[in-house]
């Protein structure tokens, strides 16, 4: 069992979640989907909204499975086309 197999199980199993419902390589896919598609921060914010999003569809009665959420956000973070940033306005903002 590698480290990360070992971290999953121990944060899944202090969670209640089952690890064996975490599919590490899938997960780890869509981060890198999002950081080469998008940008590097949004690797773990997509994994997070996509995460959350399958655990409301366990119980919503949607029929959306995680393998479903994890595609539908993989399909989206490689279809991304990046715009140019504006200049950030939040220095301006602070300054009095």
């Amino acid at each position: 069992m590698t480290n990360l197999e070992r971290w999953v199980d121990a944060l899944a199993g202090d969670l209640d979640l089952d690890p064996q419902v975490v599919d590490i390589g899938a997960i780890l896919d869509l981060a890198r989907d999002a950081a080469h598609g998008i940008e590097r921060p949004a690797a773990p914010l997509t994994t997070f909204v996509a995460g959350y999003v399958a655990g409301l569809a366990a119980h919503d009665g949607s029929g959306r499975t995680v393998q479903d959420v994890l595609d539908r956000a993989a399909e989206l973070a490689l279809a991304w086309t990046p715009e140019p940033e504006l200049p950030s306005t939040a220095a301006a903002e602070t300054q009095d």
